[in-house]
């Protein structure tokens, strides 16, 4: 889905404006001139539609998301991490919890890669969102 498609909906504006005041309410940027030189990197809105177990709509989500295939090792980024869980792993956890008949719970945590400073200023702002200052 376009950005220009998803302005057109209601629930895909709500769901961008949600986006968009999480990432204001972490205070994700502040917001400065380009500097002279910079390499700013551009984002893009990612659509996606959750639906629940029996196929019903459950939300529509919609993702700022960092183009970081245009940034240069050393020096727009420096490190990268990325946590993630082997699906053997998994089916373990899930079978311990099975034959103990433990509760079992799942979490969604919004924005959880919100948690982390970064020095760079390098990522332009969201479409749509623009500041005009």
């Amino acid at each position: 889905m376009s950005v220009r498609a998803a302005l057109k909906d209601p629930n895909w504006c709500d769901t961008m404006q949600q986006e968009f005041s999480a990432l204001q309410s972490n205070k994700i940027w502040t917001l400065v001139p380009r500097p002279p030189g910079a390499h700013v990197i551009t984002g893009k809105w990612i659509f996606r539609v959750k639906l629940k177990s029996d196929g019903s709509l459950d939300r529509c989500k919609a993702q700022w998301v960092v183009c970081d295939f245009h940034q240069r090792p050393g020096i727009d980024f420096t490190e990268t991490f990325s946590p993630v869980v082997k699906p053997a792993t998994i089916r373990t956890v899930l079978t311990l919890i099975a034959s103990k008949n433990w509760p079992a719970h799942q979490l969604d945590v919004s924005n959880a890669f919100l948690h982390d400073d970064i020095a760079e200023r390098v990522l332009a702002q969201p479409t749509k969102f623009e500041d005009p200052q």
